[in-house]
């Protein structure tokens, strides 16, 4: 099978990223959203994005803002799943909506139509069935895309072994690296570590035994990086943190859910609302002063 054309569900932050990565490596690309709004907001992130490669990569401006003018941003699913060889679902970290989602979209997408979800925790026998292709769908799911190259690969037992080439040979044309999972697991490989690493520290802030400037200084001078565990759930967001955490059932857990709840309801989010555990766009932990 060739894939020409692709549909993203869901513009959110790597809703976006995967969308416009498609698009700069020459596929029809169209985003959906259920929300105009958040379109709107996926447009302004790529144009951003743009500017970012176009100053650290050499990529030329004029061919990044014609990938993006080339995508179609729709509101309707039947719209989004015109033609479309490949969906890559990065809806909220919900498991209803999720669900909901692909009972629709399993009706109305396309005989042909693979079926991937770029969900960070869940596994894809979750949703396998309600999609109604249970044999075509398997989990595809994307870390940054632009500055953390890997993309796993993560079949369910009904998968139909011919979609993994397929899948790897996708990956590779966006420039990622795949990774095959050789059997579900909640939070891939990457996340399973990154996973413990922030539930470390979110045991360290709920506990209160320091605070979250002290806890990121702490992680970044020692693994020599420029970023901490709570700088990295403001660029996940912190809402998705929230969905992961919340659905653990261990009691630490269950307690760093009840304070990451506190920062959804009042809308702070992380990176892509401004605040977060961090104000945005001059985190205090970008500071040159920050380990001094």
């Amino acid at each position: 099978m060739k894939i020409k054309n692709v549909c993203i569900l869901g513009a959110g932050t790597l809703g976006t990223r995967v969308a416009l990565q498609s698009a700069l490596s020459g596929y029809q690309v169209r985003i959906y959203d259920i929300f105009p709004t958040a379109l709107e907001k996926s447009k302004k992130t790529m144009e951003k994005i743009i500017g970012q490669l176009a100053k650290n990569t050499g990529l030329e401006e004029a061919a990044g803002f014609n990938a993006i003018n080339s995508i179609i941003f729709t509101d309707s699913p039947a719209n989004a799943v015109k033609d479309a060889d490949i969906i890559n679902e990065s809806v909220l970290e919900d498991i209803k909506v999720k669900n909901e989602v692909w009972s629709l979209f399993g009706q109305i997408a396309p005989e042909k139509t693979i079926f991937t979800t770029n969900t960070s925790f869940l596994l894809p026998s979750m949703f396998a069935e309600i999609s109604g292709r249970p044999e075509k769908f398997c989990a595809l799911h994307f870390h940054d895309v632009f500055f953390a190259k890997g993309v796993d690969i993560m079949p369910h037992a009904g998968t139909d072994p011919g979609l993994i080439p397929i899948l790897e040979d996708f990956g590779r044309s966006l420039e990622q690296v795949p990774v095959i999972i050789k059997k579900e697991n909640h939070g891939y490989l990457f996340n399973s570590i990154l996973g413990a690493i922030l539930s470390s520290a979110g045991r360290l802030l709920a506990n209160d035994v320091a605070e979250v400037e002290a806890i990121d200084k702490s992680y970044m001078v020692n693994f020599r990086v420029d970023i901490g565990p709570f700088g990295m759930m403001d660029t996940i967001g912190l809402d998705t943190v929230w969905h992961v955490t919340k659905n653990q059932n261990d009691p630490i857990s269950q307690n760093f859910a009840k304070l990451l709840k506190n920062y959804v309801d009042a809308g702070k989010l992380g990176e892509k609302t401004g605040e977060g555990f961090y104000s945005y766009p001059k985190p205090r932990y970008k500071a040159p002063d920050f380990l001094g």
